[in-house]
């Protein structure tokens, strides 16, 4: 499912992804990609900014639970979804 959430990510790691990257996609690996720990971090960040959310994990458990861009898309609809019925 492509909605404004998932085009929204997909555009935050399109832009720290290696330039030839080609087409991203949520089945996309972000190993693929070229995004190490640091690029993901940053990635984080901006999302919590862009949705006003909050995602707590530090950056291994984060490596380890995302591992492609839709396991990025679903994590921060699971936050967008429990921040608005909090």
């Amino acid at each position: 499912m492509n909605d404004d959430i998932s085009s929204n990510i997909i555009g935050r790691i399109a832009s720290h992804a290696q330039p030839d990257a080609g087409e991203i996609t949520l089945e996309t690996e972000l190993s693929a990609l070229g995004i190490h720990s640091l690029e993901l971090t940053e990635i984080i960040f901006d999302i919590e900014d862009e949705f006003g959310i909050e995602v707590e994990m530090n950056t291994a458990d984060a490596w380890s639970n995302l591992r492609n861009v839709g396991d990025v898309v679903e994590a921060v609809r699971g936050l967008i979804e429990a921040k608005k019925t909090a």
